[in-house]
């Protein structure tokens, strides 16, 4: 198969986007967070099922996934803790990692993005895309004011990469003062003057919250769990940029 052909039928795939709690597709889920988290940050993630990325949070979220209708391949997903459900695990996930006190008096509902992950083979703009218009679809219909989440950056050069990546995204994306947050397990910080200059790669995923309008929350934690660095992002709803806000939302109150 020559490069052109491959790339028109990557380009004629047939997505489809659902929100479910069905737990087959659940599972499916699970299982493709475990093959993307557990080969891209080489944890095996404590599982205690082989082969499936779960935990107590996934019972009480909404799971939004993407599927190949051709192959019926479950190809991309994300969870959606709305903070109405957030009481039933003692909170949002990313609290375990940040102290989030600076968010507790925000004038509207929060909701937590995770466990975000797309199959290597449709890491491109239509899944992305697609996967993003159901989440703003979401964030609409729930009423949804803030949104919230870890970006993760994997660490198997040590840590220089995610620095690099951090210190870029707090220069250029830094979210206003009050709502900064503080990691509960500062990553340990490293000083080298290497490749300063070559630009910064910066994941796929991470990128389309920059370009939706989010923010970074501050200082880089360290998950031992997934042996990454995790960023805390917000995303003001009211504030996505408008050729996204135009392109994924029907309306933004």
């Amino acid at each position: 198969m020559t490069t052109q052909t491959a790339k028109a039928r990557r380009n004629a795939r047939q997505l489809k986007a659902d929100l479910t709690r069905c737990p087959k597709r659940l599972e499916a889920a699970q299982r493709l967070r475990y093959r993307v988290f557990s080969e891209e940050y080489e944890s095996d993630l404590g599982a205690e099922t082989p082969g499936l990325d779960a935990d107590a949070f996934d019972a009480v979220c909404d799971h939004l996934i993407v599927t190949d209708q051709d192959t019926g391949e479950l190809v991309a997903t994300t969870r959606i803790l709305h903070q109405e459900n957030s009481r039933a695990v003692g909170g949002f996930y990313s609290a375990g990692e940040f102290d989030l006190s600076a968010l507790d008096n925000l004038p509207g509902t929060i909701a937590e993005l995770g466990r975000t992950c797309v199959h290597p083979d449709y890491r491109n703009g239509a899944t992305i895309s697609l996967l993003w218009s159901a989440v703003a679809d979401y964030l609409v219909e729930r009423d949804v004011e803030y949104m919230i989440g870890c970006a993760s950056i994997g660490m198997s050069d040590g840590g220089l990469k995610a620095w690099r990546i951090a210190r870029h995204l707090q220069k250029e994306y830094l979210a206003d003062p009050a709502f900064l947050v503080k990691p509960r397990r500062e990553l340990p910080h490293l000083t080298d003057t290497r490749d300063n200059d070559r630009p910064v790669d910066v994941p796929a995923l991470i990128r389309a919250y920059m370009r939706l309008g989010a923010r970074v929350c501050g200082e880089p934690c360290w998950d031992p769990d997934f042996r990454c660095a995790d960023l805390l992002v917000l995303l003001e709803v009211r504030k996505l940029a408008g050729r996204y806000s135009r392109h994924y939302m029907r309306s933004v109150p």
